[in-house]
């Protein structure tokens, strides 16, 4: 196999990652040549900016709130980046609540209490799962299932909850909006949960479900959608590529020895990335052959982070030219550039 990437001088972080799926999310400011890169240690978020020449880092924290009082011990689930045509928003969600800042994390713009049970459960509160769709729509997966669409203007703070989708009845685990820039692909998000169970959804002043893809009982971790294709990858280490509309399955692979804890896909190329606890991050390719409605996938590049178990592996452009990685406990971001 070819030695596609090779190994980039790792970025510092202030405190190590937590052990949780898709806990890194990336941000490339190409006008200012830069990269944002943020990472959950429990209930902070590390955010690096970091200069495409190397020389410059600048690093911030952000705490987990409850409202706009003081930081909050409140566990941090997931931090990610929301690219809007208007605006881009860095969302954090929490046991607590919804926090979204402006994208280099200097205002909180908005929060969104979760509600809590009046008795308490034995179910945990939190929100989890995070997907920017259209032209100005956040959608936040919670921890009772229901997935929260937020309209967001093109500035300002008048965020408002516009629509409750209630169509699963585990918790989110991870979110995707269609990533190709293509118009005519009917369906604009995937949601996943802990059963496995896949919602494939068209967005709008209402947002209509077109498809519920059945999980049999074993978690997705995480998913993408690409061209209409659902990318999903599972705790039992398989990778399943459904057609999003229809449910057909394209593709199955068993890609890890253990628990997949993140996907990505570089929208331009095709190039799909997976991470799991089993120390190894994959490289594919993803290939759609419209005539026969076909997509395939082919194994192209490995790398072994020894003794980490990955939580977070993302591209850092369009194309996968380059990747980062983030494993629990490391106080450090890997990355890869294509050799």
């Amino acid at each position: 196999m070819a030695k596609m990437y090779h190994k980039e001088k790792s970025i510092q972080i202030k405190s190590s990652a937590s052990a949780l799926y898709n806990n890194l999310s990336v941000l490339r400011i190409a006008p200012r040549c830069l990269t944002y890169f943020t990472v959950v240690h429990a209930n902070v978020v590390n955010m690096v900016s970091a200069s495409w020449d190397g020389l410059n880092y600048s690093h911030r924290q952000l705490q987990s709130k409850e409202g706009n009082v003081a930081t909050s011990s409140s566990l941090i689930m997931q931090a990610a980046w929301c690219v809007l045509p208007s605006r881009d928003l860095l969302v954090l969600t929490s046991q607590k609540g919804i926090q979204m800042y402006e994208s280099d994390g200097s205002i909180m713009v908005y929060w969104h209490a979760l509600d809590t049970p009046e008795t308490p459960t034995a179910k945990a509160v939190f929100a989890r799962g995070i997907a920017a769709v259209r032209e100005k729509y956040i959608c936040v997966g919670v921890s009772f299932g229901s997935v929260l669409v937020f309209d967001v203007p093109s500035k300002g703070s008048n965020i408002t909850l516009s629509e409750v989708l209630e169509e699963h009845k585990e918790a989110i685990t991870d979110m995707a909006s269609e990533c190709s820039g293509n118009l005519e692909c009917i369906a604009d998000l995937v949601s996943a949960d802990d059963s496995g169970l896949l919602c494939v959804w068209k967005s709008g002043e209402d947002f209509q479900l077109l498809n519920k893809i059945p999980g049999f009982d074993t978690s997705c971790s995480s998913v993408k959608l690409w061209k209409g294709t659902v990318i999903a990858g599972y705790g039992t280490g398989q990778i399943r590529l459904y057609e999003g509309v229809t449910g057909i399955l394209h593709a199955e692979v068993t890609a890890h020895a253990r628990w997949i804890y993140s996907l990505d896909i570089a929208p331009v190329t095709g190039l799909l990335i997976s991470a799991a606890e089993d120390s190894w991050v994959r490289v594919w390719h993803l290939s759609l052959t419209p005539e026969t409605n076909s997509v395939e996938i082919e194994h192209m590049y490995n790398e072994c982070v020894t003794d980490t178990q990955i939580c977070g592996a993302k591209f850092c452009d369009g194309d996968g030219y380059a990747f980062a990685v983030t494993g629990y406990d490391l106080s450090e971001i890997i990355r890869y550039t294509q050799a």
